[in-house]
């Protein structure tokens, strides 16, 4: 059973300090600038062995209207409303501020049971704040330091009786039950479920990437507005496409890195690049508007570097003028901009409509199982018998042509081939685009980058069975 702990309280009290604290890994960016964290984020949670799973949320604001922090407390109550339990941060060395009694009235009178937390408790100076809690009228606040990890076993024991309750935990003192073979391994390997795919949507600010996953979604899950470089974490948010089970990742949007000089920015920028360097398929969407400019090919060639699957999502579609003159000029950007992944799919479509989205989960799918593609190295040292003869290797100095002798798949994701010849220092560039191009047309491995490496010496397979 699945259970849920919001982390929730004013701006800058350690929620996204603790969230890192709890999922193990820095997935949530921690500034000293209050309001860093916007929307609402969750993660795989372990406390003293206990696995659940915890949300961060933006700081409590108390806000109107359909301004930016109204729409990140909608985001907030969100998450209190679908939560087990509440974490209300405060923090001890600030000592309790009026934003914080407020919110704890506000608490009070939600039906979801508040823990209440008081941060920064390392040290004496947060012992005048810890005390000051008691007042909030909330039971007793468990110290902690989530910078140092300090006071996790008390926050466990605090969270444990809810969790018992919810049948999530099992009763403290209590033997686990492990089935008949005592050994906890009575699950078949095909009975797990299937893995996710990871599906990240990158792009330039405000080119809809926040908007095209709540439409996916069918909910407002993500901050969205007409406002520049709203998201600032990767947020991932699980998902079910024709019973396939999806992660999808949004975005901070990435500007050209000379405009990038705000460290805050940075540190976005550098979230949102791990999150393609554990991506499987990249949308990069696009502006109906500036389809393809320099700051576009830039994000799709790190992709294609980093070996992910790619798919370009043009958006905004519906306010194209001249359809087929777009298409025309994204296909002869993309022909001499980015040859390396020649075939790439490209899905115009409406964020805000829903057009083209069915569309768009078809490439994302088919893209996911061409990028999977192993070739079966009798198959594969075919093809490479009929290319060398189609078209041998350049003569070298003295009229002795380079011999290659075999082919072999190393692995998948991206495909990745190696080719033996007899010198592969020697052997041109121009050729090996040559074998890569044949390689794709031959094995349709459209649309996805191919990895080929040329090592020396002869078959090592050969001889045997």
């Amino acid at each position: 059973m699945t259970f849920t702990v919001a982390v929730v309280g004013r701006p800058n009290v350690g929620k996204s300090t603790l969230f890192n604290r709890l999922v193990g890994r820095r997935l949530a960016i921690v500034h000293d600038t209050p309001g860093v964290t916007r929307d609402r984020r969750a993660g795989a949670a372990s406390l003293l062995g206990f696995e659940f799973t915890v949300i961060d949320t933006a700081g409590f604001e108390e806000a109107g209207g359909d301004s930016v922090e109204a729409r990140m407390r909608r985001q907030t109550d969100a998450a209190v409303a679908e939560a087990d339990v509440v974490l209300l941060l405060v923090d001890a060395r600030a000592g309790v501020t009026p934003l914080d009694r407020h919110f704890a009235d506000y608490l009070r009178r939600q039906p979801t049971p508040v823990v209440l937390v008081a941060n920064k408790c390392e040290g004496r100076a947060g012992a005048p704040g810890l005390y000051e809690a008691y007042g909030l009228g909330l039971g007793d606040p468990v110290p902690v330091s989530a910078e140092h990890g300090e006071g996790m076993g008390e926050l466990f024991e605090a969270l444990a009786p809810y969790a018992e309750a919810a049948g999530a935990l099992a009763p403290l003192g209590a033997e686990e039950d492990e089935g008949e073979d005592g050994d906890g391994s009575a699950d078949d390997a095909a009975d797990r479920p299937e893995r996710p795919l990871t599906m990240v949507v990158v792009g330039r600010p405000n080119v809809g990437k926040s908007t095209l996953i709540n439409r996916l979604l069918g909910e407002d899950r993500l901050l969205t507005g007409p406002e520049a470089g709203l998201t600032r974490d990767a947020i991932t948010v699980e998902w079910t496409w024709r019973n396939r089970r999806l992660r999808l990742v949004d975005t901070a949007g990435l500007r050209r890195k000379a405009q990038v000089e705000d460290s805050l920015e940075k540190l976005s920028v550098a979230n949102t690049l791990e999150a393609i360097r554990h991506a499987e398929v990249v949308v990069l969407t696009l502006d109906a508007a500036a389809i393809l400019d320099k700051q576009d090919l830039t994000i799709a060639r790190m992709v294609v570097d980093e070996g992910r699957a790619l798919v370009i999502a043009v958006n905004k579609w519906d306010t194209v003028d001249a359809p087929q003159a777009a298409l025309q000029r994204l296909a002869d950007r993309l022909e001499t901009s980015l040859p390396q992944v020649r075939g790439v799919p490209t899905v115009t479509l409406s964020a805000l409509s829903g057009r083209g989205i069915d569309k768009l989960m078809e490439a994302v799918t088919a893209t996911h199982t061409v990028w999977n593609r192993r070739v079966a190295t009798a198959k594969l040292n075919r093809w490479l018998e009929e290319a060398v003869s189609a078209h041998p290797p350049p003569a070298l100095s003295g009229g002795r042509r380079i011999k290659i002798r075999y082919a072999t798949q190393a692995k998948a994701r991206p495909p990745t081939f190696i080719i033996f010849a007899s010198k592969p220092d020697e052997l041109p560039e121009s050729y090996s685009r040559y074998l890569v191009n044949s390689l794709r047309d031959c094995f349709d491995l459209t649309g996805v980058p191919i990895r080929l490496y040329v090592r020396g010496g002869k078959n090592p397979y050969a001889g045997k069975d």
